[in-house]
């Protein structure tokens, strides 16, 4: 399964900000499923509110899983976001997407900030059995901050 992940402009907003900062650490990241019908957008999706079409199905509740173990590390000019595989056991889900946001935020779903989101590539599925995202070995997802260029000297 091709699988891509993309972060939300918002996030990186907030992360800078007093507004909403985004704590990785301490705060309960959660990965909610949604379905084909769900198309991100990267500009203007900021909180929970703005996604729609979550998945329905046996053993996944709304709002999905909170990730286990995260780590944010530092390697070499890469940050690296991860956590434990995030799984559904028993379940019977088909979805398209993983959407993961802050859901300790402000509280109600207008104010828990969006991160990113995985795109499957294709509907998966489960059928009375394990849905499961292994997240990859280099983690979640990474990024690489490069020079701060296109300002005038």
């Amino acid at each position: 399964m091709a699988v891509t992940a993309y972060w939300y402009a918002k996030a990186f907003i907030n992360a800078f900000t007093q507004a909403m900062p985004l704590d990785w650490d301490t705060n309960a990241i959660k990965c909610m499923l949604t379905t084909n019908t769900y198309t991100p957008n990267q500009d203007t999706h900021e909180d929970k509110v703005d996604v729609t079409n979550e998945v329905t199905g046996t053993n996944y509740t709304a709002g999905g899983a909170a990730l286990a173990t995260k780590t944010l590390t530092n390697t070499l000019n890469v940050v690296k976001f991860d956590a434990d595989d995030t799984e559904w056991p028993a379940s019977t889900i088909t979805a398209r997407r993983a959407v993961l946001y802050d859901s300790v935020g402000g509280g109600a779903d207008a104010s828990r900030p969006l991160i990113l989101w995985v795109d499957f590539g294709q509907d998966e599925a489960s059928s009375n059995g394990s849905f499961k995202i292994q997240w990859h070995a280099n983690g979640i997802a990474t990024i690489t901050p490069a020079d701060a260029t296109g300002f005038p000297a």
